[in-house]
């Protein structure tokens, strides 16, 4: 009965072939109203001035906190298996609130 249960639970996830690659993003603006989140994720090159949105994910205030925990709780598991993730922020920048900027390493000539 369990089982049967569980597999009535289950959602059956199609990733589209266009999809597989996947996005690269190294900058997120987060806004939101009162219905809605807006996550945009974007691209920046080093030294460009214009950056690209690659993604729009677009969700409503309780799905927005459900992916809080799941980063959440996944950031955990990944720091117990590889160790601390490092923040690259200069000294004395903070976040900006809505923008979260992935800063590039420098480059080596």
């Amino acid at each position: 009965m369990a089982n049967e249960n569980q597999n009535q639970n289950q959602i059956k996830i199609e990733l589209p072939k266009e999809e597989l690659q996947g996005r690269y993003a190294n900058m997120a603006m987060i806004a939101h109203g009162p219905n809605d989140f807006f996550i945009d994720m974007i691209l920046r090159g080093p030294n460009m001035p214009q950056a690209r949105v690659q993604s729009r994910i677009i969700m409503a205030p309780q799905h927005a906190k459900e992916l809080m925990f799941a980063l959440q709780d996944n950031i955990r598991r990944y720091e117990q298996n590889f160790g601390e993730i490092k923040i690259m922020r200069p000294a004395g920048a903070g976040n900006p609130g809505n923008i979260m900027d992935f800063p590039l390493p420098k480059g080596q000539a």
